[in-house]
C-alpha cells in the first residue's frame, strides 16, 4: 500500500480551495487543514514537507481542476540523436519561486490554448513534439494511430510521440507541454538543493553562500547552478557519509543512486523515517516514473520495524516506487523499481547516503520547536 496521505490531503485541499472564496468564515479552518504540522509536527519533517508542496500548483485547465507538479528537467538528457541542443530554464536548477511565474505565463498563453483545444476536439490523434524546436504538431494519420496502439513506437528521444483521445487535456498532457515546449522544471539535484536550501533558511542560514567557495561559485554567481549529484558524492569536508542502515537514517539525508560509469546518476532526499510503522518517505524529481508521477513526487521504502539494522541495499526491503519510461512506447527503464536501482552496480559501490554537515545544528534547532 502506497504512503498516500499527501495525495489524499491534496484532493481534499483542492475542494476547499475552490469553495473558500465563497466561504470567508472558513479561512482559519482551511489554513489549519492545510498546515503540514497536522501530520508532521513542527520539526524538520514539516519544513521539508513545506518545501515539497511548493513544487505543486492547483489550476483549472480545460474545465478541470488539476494539481500540477513541477516537471523534471535535465539538460542534455535527450540530445543523443539531435543536431540541435537545448537547455531548460535555469539549467534545471531553478526553484519554485523562479519557475512557477514562468509556467503560469506558459499556461495562460495563446499557443498553450491552441494545444488544449486540439486535445479537446474529439478526434483521436498522435501529438508529435519537437523539443529542440519547442514545437508540436498533430497527426490524425490512421497508420500513425494504429502503430501507436500496436506498440510500434516511432518517436525519437528529442521527438516524443504521444497518443491522445481528443476528449480533453489531462495533467499528463500539461506535463508533456511544459517539458517539451516550455522547457521548464527541475533536475534531481536541483530539487534536492531546493529542499536543503529551504531547510537552511528556517534558521537564517544561506546554504548557497555558506558553500559557495566549496562549490567554486564565481563572484555574483548563483550557487544553485554549481550544485549537482557529483557534489553530493564528493569528498568535500561539508559532506558526511552515512551508514545506510535504517536506524542511522535521518530527514534531510540524501540518497544517491549510482550509474553504470561509477558516478552517481541520481539523488533524492529523505523526508521522514518512521521506525515504529516501518516507513521511509523520500522525495525526488525524475521522469522515470508512472505517467501521473513524472516530475516531483513522493516515494516510500517499507521495512519490518523489528529490523532497523538492515541496509537500504538489502533486497528484502520493499521500495514501492516503480520505474517506467518517461513516454509510453520508449525503451523501458533498466530498473523495475528504486530498490533495484539503489542496489545496481554493487561492484562499483552501489548506492549510498550522505548528509550536509552544516545543516546539523539547523535540524537540531528545528526539532526542538
Amino acid at each position: 500500500m502506497r504512503f498516500s496521505i499527501f495525495a489524499v490531503s491534496c484532493r481534499l485541499l483542492t475542494v476547499l480551495l475552490i469553495t473558500a472564496p465563497f466561504c470567508g468564515a472558513q479561512t482559519d479552518p482551511l489554513a489549519a487543514f492545510s498546515d503540514p504540522a497536522r501530520i508532521w509536527g513542527n520539526g524538520v519533517e514539516r519544513v521539508i514537507e513545506e518545501a515539497y508542496r511548493l513544487c505543486f500548483k492547483t489550476r483549472i485547465i480545460g474545465g478541470k481542476v488539476m494539481n500540477l507538479r513541477m516537471s523534471f528537467a535535465e539538460n542534455y538528457e535527450r540530445e543523443t540523436l539531435s543536431e540541435t541542443g537545448w537547455e531548460f530554464l535555469g539549467g534545471g536548477k531553478g526553484n519554485p519561486d523562479m519557475l512557477w511565474p514562468i509556467i503560469e505565463n506558459i499556461i495562460d498563453s495563446a499557443p498553450f490554448a491552441e494545444y488544449t483545444n486540439t486535445l479537446s476536439d474529439g478526434r483521436e490523434q498522435v501529438i508529435i513534439f519537437d523539443i529542440p524546436g519547442q514545437s508540436w504538431r498533430s497527426s490524425r494519420d490512421l497508420f500513425d494511430i494504429a502503430r501507436m496502439k500496436a506498440g510500434s513506437y516511432r518517436g525519437l528521444p528529442h521527438r516524443p510521440y504521444v497518443l491522445v483521445s481528443g476528449r480533453g487535456v489531462e495533467e499528463t498532457d500539461v506535463y508533456n507541454y511544459l517539458y517539451c515546449i516550455g522547457l521548464a522544471g527541475m533536475d534531481c539535484s536541483g530539487f534536492v538543493w531546493h529542499i536543503l536550501s529551504y531547510v537552511a533558511r528556517q534558521s537564517g542560514l544561506d546554504l548557497g553562500q555558506t558553500l559557495s567557495r566549496t562549490l567554486g561559485v564565481p563572484r555574483g554567481g548563483d550557487p544553485s547552478w554549481y550544485v549537482g549529484t557529483a557534489f553530493f558524492n564528493s569528498r568535500s569536508s561539508h559532506i558526511a557519509a552515512v551508514p545506510d542502515t535504517i536506524r542511522n537514517l535521518r530527514p534531510a539525508d540524501i540518497i544517491l543512486f549510482r550509474g553504470s560509469d561509477g558516478n552517481m546518476a541520481h539523488s533524492a532526499i529523505i523526508q521522514s523515517v518512521d521506525l515504529s510503522k516501518g516507513i521511509i518517505r523520500y522525495l525526488q524529481c525524475t521522469d522515470e516514473a508512472p505517467l501521473q508521477e513524472r516530475g516531483v513526487h513522493e516515494s516510500s521504502v517499507y521495512f519490518d520495524p523489528a529490523s532497523t539494522e538492515l541496509s537500504l541495499s538489502d533486497p528484502g526491503l520493499n521500495w514501492s516506487q516503480k520505474r517506467y519510461a518517461p513516454f509510453p512506447g520508449e525503451k523501458d527503464s533498466p530498473f523495475s523499481d528504486d530498490g533495484e536501482r539503489y542496489r545496481a552496480f554493487s561492484e562499483l559501490g552501489g548506492g549510498r547516503v550522505v548528509r550536509i554537515k552544516v545543516l546539523g545544528p539547523v535540524i537540531e534547532k528545528l526539532n526542538k520547536r
